[in-house]
């Protein structure tokens, strides 16, 4: 009898210390996709109107529901057009006609792979030649 006691003593602390290991082990988090960096960077002031527009994020994007428009300083909206070839924590897209002087805004939507979407802007200027 204090064979079996034994046995089912260590099976249990076993069992123990692989739960307490399997808790441990890291996982990646859900969360939001949040921007590390842009181009233009957000408050900038340019003094000739960017080629193409880059915003870097810390997790994967679905390209495909992804948004980004930019908005002039009449609040004229442009969607555009997500360049295909991007990296796929990046939405990049040129800009087909250079913005004029003014006060502009880079909105963004993003649906990174986890499943959650967040959305915000890049103000950024260019000045008058």
């Amino acid at each position: 009898m204090s064979l079996c006691f034994e046995t089912a003593r260590r099976s249990l602390a076993l069992a123990a210390v692989l739960l307490g290991l399997a808790l441990l082990r890291p996982v990646p988090a859900a969360a939001h996709a949040v921007v590390v960096s842009s181009e233009p960077v957000a408050g900038a002031a340019l003094a000739t109107p960017p080629a193409r527009v880059t915003i870097r994020f810390n997790s994967r994007l679905d390209h495909e529901r992804s948004r980004l428009l930019l908005i002039g300083p009449d609040g004229a909206q442009t969607p555009l057009a997500i360049a295909g070839d991007s990296d796929p924590v990046v939405l990049a897209a040129p800009l087909s006609a250079p913005p004029g002087p003014g006060a502009w805004r880079l909105r963004w939507q993003v649906l990174a792979v986890d499943g959650h979407i967040t959305r915000g802007d890049i103000p950024f200027s260019i000045q008058a030649p």
